[in-house]
């Protein structure tokens, strides 16, 4: 039996298979770090102290640590399928990941989260999935799937399926909406339920939290933490990409609280993930803030496994999967090797997955866009203001801005003086012709558009641009390529990166995307546009479950009153 085996290897009466030696070994239960040679056979740890051994490896006094775990990330975010998003995590000691398919889900609902998870396993990472309860996020918008409970029931029995995804709904699951209550009773009280609710706070957190949800990730400042940890939350610390929290919530950690906090990305793109890291990124950073490094450790190892009922990884302790990441010291977190139960991770970048990905069939070629006119873009001036989203800077919720703009032969214009352009949303997935139009301050563009059919949740086509000519090009060129991402000035297209998986990710390398994508941003700052990363920010701003304004292809949501407002005061 296997079993027998272990402990005869436990026991020393056969040797290990490895015995990892001259390391300083990180106890995130003790909170102590211990000189021990650790003993590994089978790929769990079995024992610490001297073993006969198949291996022996000088770890030469660089720091243990239990393999890092994400609590919360939604892969397709990256651009890169399980396969190819493996292959940079692991080797940035990332050696389990739990996702949220929500984005290929609202594109190609069951279909898309079996191939999420057929793809994932085609890699050494361990990616477990939280079914998404939220296809589509609300009313407001049009996706490409609805998911309904017995939808999901026929997933939840699968072993990569931890539990059910952010409760994005939160007015659904306050006022007891039948459906949104059906999913989270999926849980059978034994499955966790991660949460998504935005500023809520008083007696609708405490109605919130009645429905089910455990976690929330959506704290911005740190008094709705406080509060959300306060009535029993799990709140996991999101530094990402785009919205950056940790500075705001570096506080919240404490010896009292800290066993329930957690350090997750949420959305990362893929040039970060090359060139800055992963969770040994936000480790950096918050130790750099002053946080003790055997803390952090924590948040991204033992407390996560709790949290997700991961009960065989997480710690450094006899019966663990032997996850486990040599790190050169606690400041920088610089990952020296990486072993897989019990097995190294070559920092190889193309080693660490085996099979290419299939694209399943549906997901690529031209979309089902009617043809976009300049009359169609154009918006009548009624001689009043008008709502505005405003970005902020390294957020996703947004500004509700009332401006007045100037109008041409009855039409109201984008107006740079103010940094204001258009912004539109053009359904993409049932050939309805269905789109939004607004206005959106703070991008930067000047003499162009930029546009993307990554756009939470229900991933339409979204552009941003100073005038029509350029928007329509981007229009036309992102149906014509089947999704993906471009900047265009007039008729010309400057730069593009096709995403023919659903309009959300290619089957590319990390550092081929990378490169495309630092093309594409380079190009848009060439028109001015401010934020780090443009396609970042303008993939939010179609999200009517992020305060305060978005834009949909149904039109202005007032995510604070979780309604439909009118363009016009």
């Amino acid at each position: 039996m296997r079993l027998q085996a272990r402990l005869a290897a436990a026991r020393g009466d056969r040797p290990v298979d490895l015995l990892l030696e001259n390391g300083q070994v990180i106890n995130v239960l003790s909170g102590k770090i211990e000189r021990s040679p650790v003993a590994v056979f089978d790929g769990v740890i079995v024992g610490f102290g001297k073993y006969d051994a198949t291996e022996n490896f000088d770890l030469e006094g660089s720091f243990l640590s239990p393999g890092f775990i994400e609590p919360h990330i939604h892969i397709e975010s990256s651009k890169l399928t399980p396969s190819q998003f493996a292959e940079v995590v692991l080797r940035r000691g990332t050696t389990t990941v739990i996702a949220d398919p929500h984005e290929i889900a609202n594109v190609l609902g069951i279909a898309g989260i079996k191939f999420m998870i057929e793809n994932s396993r085609s890699t050494k990472l361990d990616i477990f999935f939280m079914l998404p309860s939220c296809v589509p996020a609300t009313t407001m918008e049009t996706s490409g799937a609805k998911l309904s409970a017995d939808d999901l029931k026929l997933l939840i029995d699968k072993p990569q399926i931890l539990g059910i995804g952010e409760m994005m709904n939160f007015p659904g699951a306050v006022f007891g909406d039948p459906e949104v209550l059906s999913k989270a009773m999926l849980s059978e009280g034994k499955r966790p339920i991660d949460g998504h609710a935005p500023g809520l706070s008083g007696k609708d957190l405490s109605a919130y939290l009645l429905a089910g949800p455990m976690t929330d990730h959506e704290c911005t400042v740190i008094e709705e933490a406080r509060e959300k940890l306060a009535r029993g939350m799990r709140i996991l610390i999101r530094e990402g990409s785009t919205a950056r929290n940790l500075k705001a919530l570096i506080s919240l950690i404490n010896p009292t609280t800290e066993r329930r906090i957690m350090f997750a990305t949420d959305d990362r793109r893929p040039g970060d993930l090359r060139d800055h890291g992963h969770l040994d990124f936000i480790l950096r950073q918050a130790v750099g803030m002053g946080l003790d490094p055997l803390i952090a450790l924590r948040l991204v190892t033992l407390n996560p496994s709790e949290m997700y009922n991961l009960k065989d990884r997480g710690a450094i302790i006899p019966g663990a999967i032997a996850d486990l990441v040599a790190l050169n010291d606690l400041k920088e977190f610089e990952v020296k090797h990486v072993w897989k139960r019990g097995t190294m991770v070559s920092g190889s970048e193309d080693n660490t997955s085996s099979l290419k990905p299939l694209i399943p069939v549906g997901i690529s070629g031209p979309l089902p866009v009617p043809e976009i006119t300049y009359a169609d873009l154009q918006i009548e001036d009624k001689g009043c203001e008008v709502r505005v989203i405003g970005l902020v800077p390294d957020q996703i919720v947004t500004e509700n801005l009332i401006k007045s703009l100037p109008a041409s032969n009855g039409f109201l214009q984008s107006d740079p003086t103010q940094d204001i352009v258009k912004l539109v949303v053009v359904e993409r997935h049932t050939g309805s012709g269905g789109k939004g139009i607004g206005f959106l301050k703070g991008m930067g563009i000047r003499g162009g558009a930029i546009g993307s059919t990554v756009a939470h949740d229900s991933h339409n086509i979204i552009v941003a641009g100073d005038n029509d000519k350029s928007i329509i090009s981007a229009i036309r060129h992102l149906t014509e390529i089947g999704g993906g991402q471009v900047v265009t000035a007039g008729e010309e297209i400057l730069a593009d990166l096709a995403l023919p998986i659903a309009g959300l990710m290619t089957d590319e390398s990390v550092s081929a995307v990378s490169e495309i994508e630092e093309y594409l941003i380079e190009a848009a700052k060439k028109f001015g546009c401010k934020p780090v990363d443009p396609f970042m920010a303008l993939s939010f701003l179609a999200l009517p479950v992020i305060p305060s304004l978005k834009l949909t292809d149904k039109g202005l949501v007032d995510v604070d009153k979780f309604q439909p407002v009118s363009l016009y005061l």
